[in-house]
C-alpha cells in the first residue's frame, strides 16, 4: 500500500526538550573513535570559543530520531514500519551542539516518492535551542520496501 502522499509538507509537534549532556556528547566520541579534543575536553572546547565540550556531528541523530518517530508512526501515513530500512541521512549545521544545549526538535514531512516498487520518505528535523536558535536541520531518507505482490 502506497503511502499518503498527501502529509506531504505536514509538521509535527516540537518534542520535549533534550539537555545535551557532556558525558553523552563524550560516550559518542568514544563509540565512533574521534579523539578530537573539542569532543572530550572542556578547557580544550573553551579554546575553540565554546562553553563546554562539542558534541560529534551526529549527535543530532539521536535528538531528532525522536523528532521525525513522530512522522514515521503516523497512522495516516500508512508506513508498516516492520519494511523499513534507513536510506540516508544528512545534517546541515548553523553551530555545533554543545553540552549544555536544551534543544527542541521539530520534523516535517519533507517529500514522499516511490522507486523500483520502494516508498521513501524524507522527513525535516529543525533543532533548535529552547530559546529559538537554529542549531541543525537533519534529514532522513527512510524506505518502505515493496511487498512481492
Amino acid at each position: 500500500m502506497p503511502l499518503n502522499a498527501g502529509l506531504v509538507g505536514r509538521t509535527y509537534p516540537p518534542t520535549d526538550p533534550y539537555a545535551v549532556g557532556r558525558e553523552k556528547a563524550r560516550e559518542l566520541a568514544r563509540a565512533i573513535g574521534d579523539s578530537n579534543p573539542a569532543y572530550h575536553d572542556v578547557a580544550a572546547a573553551r579554546a575553540l570559543g565554546y562553553s563546554d565540550v562539542v558534541a560529534p556531528p551526529t549527535f543530532a541523530f539521536a535528538i531528532s530520531f525522536a523528532a521525525s518517530s513522530k512522522a514515521a508512526m503516523d497512522p495516516e501515513l500508512g508506513l508498516d514500519y516492520s519494511r523499513v530500512v534507513h536510506g540516508e541521512q544528512r545534517f546541515v549545521y548553523t553551530r555545533p551542539i554543545v553540552a549544555g544545549d536544551s534543544l527542541v526538535a521539530t520534523s516535517t514531512i519533507e517529500s514522499m516518492r516511490s522507486v523500483a516498487g520502494n516508498d521513501l520518505l524524507t522527513t525535516r528535523t529543525d533543532i533548535a535551542t529552547e530559546a529559538g536558535e537554529h542549531v541543525v536541520t537533519t534529514y532522513s531518507v527512510i524506505v518502505s520496501r515493496g511487498t512481492a505482490e
